[in-house]
């Protein structure tokens, strides 16, 4: 792994407005890790006394249900991080992380970010305000669940995905990870038959193309009015 610089760790929600000499003392407890495409993080259960902060790569956070059916939540890409309210928690990860593409992270424990917390209670501060974050956007999402039709939740997620890993492609935008439509509709609490019907519908119609796992939007503003739950696409002439 090439060398970090704390412009990297800077604009991470848990490090957000610390000082350069802060941000340095914070670079120096952390330590890289490299994974291969389709290997685990972390796994569901295990004690949560590290977090991770992805620099490159496309990371999966799934959860394994009670008859062993396992749901993707949702995915992270670079400039996020994973595992940082349940290492400030001291609680097990209540999910496991696995990586969709080859993967580079930065890691802390979470016995070395308690002592620096001591040391900057501006960190102390961003991990509340994380929490409260975090709180707020599972509200938000059971919301759309008990109460958004499934359209709006497909094109919301597809969305979200755009902005986390969109690229540019003649065709419009490549949502640039492995996308299955069951990974589709677990994300947004439907069917693998509902995501099929869905995503065929808005192809026939010029919206997106979708692939194995693949998915390319090609009518951003009209997926906008879906999720927007708009009776026409917003005009951007």
């Amino acid at each position: 792994m090439s060398s970090i610089s704390v412009e990297q760790i800077a604009e991470a929600p848990l490090f957000a407005g610390l000082p350069e000499s802060a941000l340095r003392e914070v670079l120096a407890y952390a330590f890289p890790v490299q994974t291969l495409r389709q290997n685990y993080i972390f796994h569901q259960g295990e004690p949560g006394d590290r977090f991770y902060h992805v620099l490159a790569g496309q990371v999966r956070l799934v959860q394994l249900g009670p008859e062993g059916h396992q749901v993707t939540i949702r995915y992270v890409g670079p400039g996020d991080s994973i595992g940082v309210i349940v290492a400030l928690s001291l609680s097990d990860y209540p999910l496991s992380a696995q990586a969709m593409t080859d993967a580079e992270l930065l890691g802390w424990r979470a016995d070395d970010i308690g002592r620096l917390m001591e040391t900057h209670p501006r960190l102390a501060l961003n991990g509340m305000r994380l929490i409260g974050e975090r709180f707020h956007d599972l509200q938000l999402r059971y919301r759309e669940l008990a109460t958004e039709r499934v359209e709006r939740r497909v094109a919301r997620a597809l969305l979200r995905l755009a902005r986390q890993a969109g690229r540019r492609v003649p065709e419009g935008v490549l949502l640039d990870l492995p996308l299955s439509r069951q990974d589709l509709g677990e994300m947004t609490g439907t069917t693998l038959y509902t995501v099929s019907r869905i995503l065929s519908g808005w192809e026939e119609s010029g919206l997106i193309l979708a692939g194995r796992e693949q998915v390319i939007i090609c009518n951003p503003h009209g997926l906008v009015a879906i999720a927007e739950d708009l009776t026409e696409p917003p005009d951007v002439s």
